[in-house]
């Protein structure tokens, strides 16, 4: 007797296994205290917890928790070691907050945090605070937190069905569900509102409230339901990824998994009757059509009608399946282990003998430990399908294999005939059954039969003494005859299940080569007519259909070319692209038309649908064509959309090198420039300063060629700076500096600009000294006043302003005059971009992205907005950092003795 050997366990399963044992062991652990509502004492058993951790020397740390009031609760904080929170000033009201920072800095062994639904003040890192929880658990830090069943996102419009209120702070069920443990702390309704009156869930005020809304008995009750059965989902979840990571194969009864077999009984009404049980068992169910020879040899009619109840119970819940065999009992069997589902239901069979209910004996006999449920016949009968066991007549009759497997055994009979003086009777009868193979093997199973009969006959007639008659004088050669008889029916039957199963076979290495083979021509496409051609002709040639992929458009529409299949709509095929959901025939979605649309889903978005015109509707409810072509679309929508992204890099490639490239053409000009553009800036000066001085005319000449040369000079200055600050050649002089100092400085280098309008500074005396670079964010300034001289008439007002926010020192200059172009507030800072595209006022558009560039190498940010005096307005804001200590200046000897 062969030892029970356990099964091989999957390569892939173990090697995912253990990347996520791998990624677990690196973060933290989340153990969530989870009930139906508050006061039930989560906050109370996770301080437990704590105290107990405490006492084996872990030293949980207390981020945050929330006692209510509640004095039994406090207490137990007594001894831990509680964080200060962050206080967050909102609305003029100080908060205190979780700080997240000071938790990071400190990296505790464990950490409570208490409320794991709330949200957090407006200013904090992360809106919510159990994306706080995810940072910690990132960092390697175990986590203690507390949730209610109302809090959790797919609950939530369900509670607030019961309750009458939608809480607004909600908490991704992913993050319950990958919690490592959740810890269900219960407490009957009675007995929680029994604390609600003492005074041990809110404040008296807010228990008075809280018991005329929410906390009503019927509430707490359902709530209690929910929470209890959401546990017991997550256990599910536990028990299955147990069984899949320890190789378990027996069937666990610790749910109420049900399994039902869709096959010539039951019909339609079995799948109802399946769905009603799941229901009210509350369990999920599965449907498996097991593709048996004898299936395959129903006619198409009756195929179709088991293929529309399979995809009738996919439509009502079930998890579909069909799997090919031989043996419907056993598949079943294999297909409720490996999925652990304990109840199997079957349709009520009305056949005679006892050999045509074998499928319900079978089950009971080889998995004994299964629930076996048998489903009435309904109340109006179907048609009656053919019955069990017996092959049904084919929709016609089909002679010649028949005439092919008679004429087989009768040639042979004719050509051993002349050697029966060489060969036994024996030889004879192995060379007969060796016919009988060869039938089975090619022609079916049905053939086979006809050819055993027709050799057995011919045995008799032609070999067997008296020869030529069927008369047999010895008893021995009747027994002969059976055995022969039986061995030719059971190898015949044998040979044709085994040709079944070779076809099944063969049709699954198809699939799979075709599979392969098309994602191996995708792997080398870069653009998508490439695309649209592998994948319409994979289609073609693996299910035999006309295909036709259609891509979208800029502006997401589905673009048909002129050689549209015969029926295509494009009304459907967009819906089936805006809704990514399949539509035409075999769905729900216009069944009536000719074609089938599948939309190609790829990870970012939907990029095409693939409109499939087949010979017949039956295909498309056979789950394994289903799913081959479901991964077909699915290659197909990756490819387009790595081909999208190709394009994408290649675009970003080219305008980086474009952009590298006139980089460096500037600079090169900006720096052959500078010279002969200094030298007239400063013989311009000199005439100017000539003694004696010009006359009018001359002077006056000789200050607009200075005025010029200098407003060129700044161009080519800033277009060299733009050049270097991109390239990263710039070096900044960091040192803390006034405020002031920048801005009288940046006034007196903008005088000549500045001198038509009226200038207003208005800075505080709180503040601090800055750490930047002087010359930079002096020129900043100096581009941001000159660009409000340039764009607003002489006489303007022109205000240059400071404010202290948090750590942030915000400076703005503002101006009353024409404003900016409604919406060009961020295509202001683009390089080339001035604020009128044809306009006689000079300048190339470089100076607010010099001004960007410089702002944002020291750490800070610039934007532009309206201004208050009712013109333009430009703030950019640096960081106040923390200035160093200034000492105190010694006092002179002398002043020291007075």
């Amino acid at each position: 007797m062969q030892p029970n050997i356990p099964p091989r366990p999957d390569p892939n399963a173990l090697l995912a296994q253990m990347r996520e044992q791998e990624r677990s062991a690196a973060r933290g652990k989340l153990r969530i205290y989870f009930g139906a509502s508050a006061g039930v004492g989560k906050t109370y058993a996770m301080l437990q917890e704590a105290r107990r951790l405490q006492a084996e020397g872990r030293l949980p740390l207390v981020g945050v928790v929330e006692t209510h009031g509640r004095q039994d609760t406090a207490q137990l904080l007594d001894g831990l070691e509680v964080l200060p929170r962050r206080q967050v000033e909102h609305r003029g009201v100080r908060i205190g907050e979780f700080d997240l920072d000071a938790a990071l800095e400190r990296k505790p062994s464990v950490i409570l945090v208490d409320e794991l639904a709330h949200s957090n003040a407006p200013g904090s890192r992360h809106p919510k605070r159990w994306q706080d929880v995810e940072e910690l658990l990132d960092a390697g830090i175990d986590v203690l937190t507390t949730v209610n069943v109302q809090h959790l996102e797919s609950l939530n419009d369900v509670v607030g069905g019961i309750a009458g209120i939608r809480v607004a702070e909600t908490v991704p069920d992913s993050v319950f569900d990958e919690a490592a443990e959740v810890v269900m702390v219960d407490l009957p309704a009675d007995a929680l509102l029994a604390r609600l009156k003492q005074g041990k869930v809110y404040q008296p005020a807010q228990a008075e409230r809280a018991a005329g809304n929410f906390f009503k008995k019927g509430n707490l009750i359902a709530l209690r339901e929910l929470a209890l059965r959401r546990t017991a989902d997550r256990i599910e979840d536990d028990v299955r990824a147990w069984r899949i990571e320890q190789s378990v194969d027996a069937i666990w009864k610790t749910g109420a998994g049900l399994l039902v077999c869709v096959g010539p009984v039951g019909g339609e009404h079995l799948v109802r009757s399946a769905a009603r049980m799941a229901s009210q068992l509350g369990t999920d169910w599965h449907a498996l059509l097991v593709e048996t020879p004898r299936l395959a040899r129903q006619a198409g009619s009756e195929r179709e009608r088991m293929l529309a109840t399979l995809k009738l119970a996919g439509d009502l819940g079930a998890q579909t399946s069909a799997v090919s065999g031989d043996d419907v009992a056993q598949a079943a069997i294999d297909y409720a282990h490996s999925h652990n589902l304990s109840k199997i239901a079957l349709g009520r069979s009305e056949a005679r003998w006892p050999w045509q209910r074998q499928v319900a004996r079978r089950l009971a006999r080889l998995a004994p430990g299964l629930d076996l449920i048998e489903i009435g016949a309904p109340a109006v009968k179907p048609p009656s399908p053919p019955p069990a066991g017996r092959d049904p007549a084919p929709h016609t009759l089909r002679p010649l294999p028949h005439l092919i497997a008679a004429g087989a055994s009768l040639l042979t009979a004719a050509l051993v005939s002349p050697l029966l003086a060489w060969l036994d009777l024996a030889n004879i009868a192995m060379l007969f059954l060796l016919v009988v193979v060869l039938v089975a093997f090619r022609l079916g199973r049905a053939p086979s039969v006809t050819a055993t009969c027709v050799c057995v006959a011919s045995f008799d007639f032609f070999f067997v003494p008296p020869r030529f008659t069927m008369a047999v004088t010895d008893f021995q050669y009747l027994i002969t005859f059976g055995v022969m008889l039986a061995v030719g029916l059971t190898i015949g039957q044998l040979t044709a299940g085994l040709r079944f199963q070779a076809r099944v076979a063969a049709q699954r290495e198809r699939r799979v080569r075709a599979l392969y083979e098309f994602a191996r021509e995708l792997s080398g496409v870069l653009m998508p007519e490439q695309v649209v051609q592998a994948t319409q002709a994979v289609v073609q040639d693996s299910f035999g259909a006309r295909a036709l992929l259609l891509t979208p458009d800029l502006d997401g529409k589905l673009v048909v070319p002129g050689d549209a299949l015969p029926g295509l709509d494009a009304g459907i095929a967009q819906w089936a692209f805006d809704h990514a959901q399949s539509a035409g025939l075999g769905t729900d979605t216009l069944p009536a038309s000719a074609l089938f649309y599948l939309p190609l889903v790829a990870p970012m978005r939907t990029r095409g649908v693939l409109a499939i015109g087949p010979d017949s509707s039956r295909w498309v409810l056979i789950p394994e064509q289903r799913r081959q072509l479901d991964a077909l679309a699915a290659l197909a929508a990756i490819a387009l959309e790595r081909v999208h992204y190709v394009e994408v890099a290649q675009s970003a490639l080219v305008n980086m090198e474009s952009e590298r490239l006139r980089n460096s053409l500037l600079a090169a000009l900006s720096h052959d420039l500078r010279t002969p553009l200094t030298a007239l800036v400063g013989l311009s000066e000199s005439l100017l300063r000539t003694d004696p001085p010009l006359a009018d005319g001359p002077h006056g000449v000789a200050q607009a060629l200075y005025e010029e040369a200098l407003r060129m000079s700044t161009l080519v200055t800033n277009l060299l700076d733009m050049a270097r600050i991109e390239s990263g050649q710039v070096r900044f002089n960091l040192e803390w500096q006034a405020l002031e100092e920048l801005v009288g400085g940046a006034l007196r280098a903008s005088r000549v600009a500045l001198r038509h309008h009226q200038v207003t500074v208005r800075l505080p005396s709180n503040i601090p000294l800055l750490r930047f670079d002087a010359v930079l964010i002096e020129r900043v300034l100096c581009n941001l006043l000159e660009n409000a001289a340039k764009y607003t008439p002489g006489g303007s007002r022109i205000e240059v302003s400071a404010a202290l926010r948090k750590d942030l020192v915000d400076v703005m200059v503002y101006d009353n005059g024409p404003g900016l172009p409604p919406g060009s507030e961020e295509r202001m800072f683009d390089k080339f971009t001035r604020g009128e595209r044809e306009s006689a006022l000079p300048g190339v558009g470089l100076g607010l992205a010099i001004c960007r560039a410089i702002v944002e190498a020291h750490g800070g940010t610039i934007r532009a907005c309206a201004s208050p005096l009712g013109g333009a307005g430009f703030v950019f804001s640096l960081p106040a950092g923390s200035p160093p200590d200034m000492p105190e200046p010694e006092l002179p000897l002398d002043s020291a003795h007075e």
